[in-house]
């Protein structure tokens, strides 16, 4: 459509943008139909995922809302208009923790103005419990909202503390991190080849003495939203392109009534192996980044079509899948013999749901257990639409002439940045986290709070390595042998300088992406004068001085990163992590934040989804479905609430 805009509005730290449907009009009406469906089922877990993160998030959201959308008074004033910002964060973080830092991030309004303005609206419209009044509600949730000492953080990942006491997310229920760890290790088997994800789908709680999990299914915790999920899925299932896609689904819902994880592998196996169709989805407990322990899953949805086009890029990477595994610079017992259905392929949003809403990844490689991943492989996507929305936000900002080093280098990073940037992408989901093996007996989740940012560090360092090598050239996926350089500099700039822009002055880096990036850098700089940081007219820059020589040192850091994963070596991964990977250089953090706040940017980016609307034609039936892009994220918002509020 002419005159797409993919910027929309700014608050806080954030700026929305939209995403457009590339090809939407030329997928047929079934396939239309299918993504309708899948994209109702994506939008109905939504709550899930905002009670998995805080379990006040739920009560704080609706009670925000009442005020939000019925106060029809004095809404012009300067408190109102920090309610209103402090709501569209809750909405977008899942709740009142920092979605990328993890930190609670409190009100610019005052307890007294929102408890004045509690007793304005109508108390039935508030979540009151039973017998409670307007007053109970704000002596329950006003600590957690205002005072920074209760529940300070979602997720706490700092080394020598309780990491289940000291963290916010609603996982575990008063179960210390010792007992979870003990939980867990007495179900695992050394002798078990093919284990399940012990814990990827419960609540761990401590009742009256004894520890027990309670399931996630229709019929047990988030029953409510799983059962309006399962409905869609059903619809969808009707509709499908194949029966393969049917049977993904079937196992799908099987697996949600149940919460049997093996019929989870069951799941997993069949949708990898899943190729035929044009349509695909992800729906379900996947990611752990957001458990303390990194063994429960986050509910995420996204539903996907492919992009023909930017395939053919992921088709050449995951044909030569062998190769680049048998090249790879780690020790030959960690690498995979036979590498085995490894598929990639470039893809359109369609919908963003769960925890890959509003904010979502560019890339997804899955399944996560690693048994599946050597036995059947793993399929990887790059999300094209996402990426381009993304560049063209960008575009002319200011950014890279503020922190790239010289003209010379800006002018490498204007030529061959976006296409280095997909082609390590590709590589990191395609091929890095598909790649190297465990060891006989090793625990998979042996490296414990360090495990992901480990895996993370691991796919980013292959992708970091092959970038450069001329095979890139020979397939014709990098024009010339010098275009690696561009994002070898954009990426230790970012490891070591930029990404700070996105950390509280005084804390330290926590989110696992975050510490990969630092980690890599900042052990890279320690090694020598291969990449070092300099002053220039009073500002500081990162200066590669040998690009070749920062190859040789990925690749030593990646062969020792594969080691500690394949022997599941704790002490070495928390060793590497704490040194590298955490700290935060306070005088250096000054100066970015000061240059990037002249700049007048928002450091982190969301989007706002595409109404679909299906169109009925005289006998009732679904005609077409048509996108609207024009919803406000604050409408969509308060839609999304309205529409698939399902556990409040």
């Amino acid at each position: 459509m002419n005159g797409f805009c993919y910027v929309d509005e700014r608050f806080a730290d954030l700026q929305m943008l939209r995403y457009k449907l590339h090809g939407f009009e030329q997928l047929s009406l079934q396939q239309k139909l299918f993504v309708y469906y899948l994209s109702k089922a994506a939008l109905f877990g939504r709550d899930i995922t905002f009670d998995q993160f805080g379990r006040y998030n739920l009560l704080i959201r609706k009670t925000l809302e009442v005020v939000y959308t019925d106060c029809r008074i004095a809404r012009d004033t300067a408190e109102f208009r920090a309610l209103e910002v402090y709501l569209k964060r809750v909405w977008f973080s899942k709740g009142i923790y920092h979605h990328y830092g993890s930190e609670k991030f409190l009100p610019d309004f005052s307890a007294d103005y929102l408890k004045h303005m509690l007793h304005k609206v109508d108390a039935r419209r508030l979540p009151l419990a039973e017998g409670q009044t307007v007053d109970g509600l704000c002596e329950e949730l006003f600590p957690v909202i205002f005072d920074p000492t209760v529940l300070p953080k979602c997720v706490n990942k700092a080394d020598g503390e309780d990491l289940l006491l000291t963290s916010a997310c609603n996982f575990y229920e008063g179960v210390t991190q010792a007992e979870a760890e003990a939980y867990y290790a007495e179900k695992k088997s050394a002798t078990d080849k093919t284990p399940v994800s012990h814990g990827l789908n419960t609540t761990l709680v401590k009742r009256d003495g004894q520890i027990t999990e309670d399931l996630w299914t229709t019929d047990g915790r988030y029953g409510n939203a799983l059962s309006h999920i399962v409905y869609w899925l059903r619809k969808a299932a009707t509709v499908t392109e194949n029966d393969a896609q049917r049977e993904v689904i079937d196992t799908l819902v099987a697996y949600y009534e149940t919460g049997d994880l093996r019929l989870f592998d069951e799941y997993s196996i069949k949708w990898l192996q899943c190729l035929d169709g044009r349509v695909d989805f992800i729906n379900g407990f996947i990611e752990v980044y957001s458990d303390p322990l990194g063994l429960k899953g986050s509910w995420e949805s996204l539903v996907e079509y492919v992009d023909e086009d930017a395939s053919l890029r992921t088709q050449k990477i995951a044909s030569n899948a062998q190769w680049f595994e048998d090249h790879s610079p780690v020790d030959p017992r960690f690498r995979k013999p036979m590498v085995k259905g490894i598929s990639a392929r470039a893809i359109c949003a369609a919908m963003l749901g769960g925890d890959e809403y509003p904010s979502t990844a560019i890339g997804i490689n899955l399944p996560n257990a690693d048994w599946i991943r050597a036995q059947y492989g793993s399929k990887s996507i790059t999300i094209s639409n996402i990426t381009d929305a993304y560049k063209k936000a960008a575009h002319g900002n200011g950014f890279k002439e503020e922190f790239i080093i010289d003209t010379a280098t800006l002018e490498l990073v204007e030529r061959y940045g976006d296409m280095c940037d997909d082609l390590h992408t590709d590589l990191h989901e395609c091929l890095g986290h598909g790649s190297g093996r465990l060891l006989p007996d090793v625990d998979p989740d042996a490296l414990k709070a360090y495990g992901n940012t480990i895996e993370e560090a691991r796919a980013d360092l292959f992708g970091l390595y092959y970038i450069a090598d001329p095979k890139m050239v020979e397939l014709g996926l990098l024009p010339d042998g010098e275009a690696y350089k561009s994002h070898y500099y954009t990426y230790m700039m970012n490891g070591l300088m930029t990404q700070l822009i996105r950390i509280t002055p005084g804390n330290q880096i926590e989110e696992a992406h975050m510490r990969n990036r630092s980690l890599i850098a900042h052990w890279c700089a320690s090694q020598g004068s291969v990449v070092e940081l300099v002053v220039r007219d009073g500002k500081t820059y990162v200066q590669v001085n040998d690009y070749e020589r920062l190859r040789q040192l990925f690749a030593q850091l990646l062969a020792e990163v594969q080691r500690i994963k394949s022997e599941g070596d704790y002490e070495a991964a928390r060793q590497l992590v704490e040194t590298y990977a955490v700290k935060v250089d306070s005088t250096l953090h000054s100066e970015v934040l000061e240059r990037y706040r002249r700049l007048d940017l928002a450091p982190y980016k969301g989007f706002i989804n595409p109404q679909m609307l299906p169109v009925v034609d005289a006998n009732g039936q679904i005609a077409d479905v048509q996108l609207n892009y024009s919803e406000s994220y604050a409408h969509q918002m308060l839609r999304y609430s309205t529409e698939y509020g399902t556990l409040i």
